[in-house]
């Protein structure tokens, strides 16, 4: 997939006029590349255009304009692509009630250790490989978000458009399956050609 590159990120006045547009079309986008799994886990696969806009809202947010700080924002963010034969995601713990975060959270501790998070090819089974430094379970503590790898071998790639694909979470805190749907299935094939 092809990296994002500083020159492709707008100035802040030029961003301010296609912002409404770009949004409404990001959104739309993620909407194609998100599994929600479980009862608290929501994935968001990224791509080059998912990216490049987290960029884009992070330059505008901090108001950034020196190119050697946009370039080295560039290069952090172009992290979260997927390289060959892989898919990368965003995971998200999504709990609606404030009181009760703390709590979910202690439960799904070590949800990013030990093959809890995989994807499913058939009967190829991935495991997911997630970021460090999101998670301290000797201290208790883990982050609501969380950036999560599946490098497909290339037999799992090959039946990645025939085969039932879906995510799975194995894991005392949560537990679920979801058979991705064909528009996000359509995205993901994209990400591996």
């Amino acid at each position: 997939m092809r990296a994002v590159a500083p020159a492709e990120i707008l100035n802040l006045v030029d961003y301010e006029k296609v912002r409404d547009v770009r949004r409404r079309a990001v959104i739309a986008l993620k909407s194609e590349r998100r599994v929600g799994v479980g009862r608290y886990l929501s994935f968001v696969f990224e791509n080059h255009e998912t990216v490049w806009f987290q960029i884009q809202e992070m330059v505008r947010a901090e108001r950034i304009v020196d190119e050697a700080r946009i370039a080295e924002e560039v290069a952090v963010y172009n992290t979260l692509l997927p390289r060959p034969g892989e898919l990368a995601a965003t995971m998200f713990i999504e709990i609606g009630d404030t009181v009760q975060i703390k709590p979910v959270l202690d439960t799904l501790l070590g949800i990013d250790v030990g093959g809890h998070v995989r994807l499913e090819v058939g009967s190829h089974v991935i495991p997911g490989v997630f970021e460090a430094g999101h998670s301290d379970e000797e201290l208790g503590k883990l982050s609501a978000v969380h950036f999560v790898r599946f490098a497909l071998p290339p037999a799992a790639r090959r039946a990645f458009a025939d085969a039932e694909v879906a995510l799975a979470v194995d894991h005392p805190g949560d537990r679920g399956r979801t058979v991705l749907p064909a528009a996000v299935r359509h995205q993901l094939t994209q990400d591996l050609t």
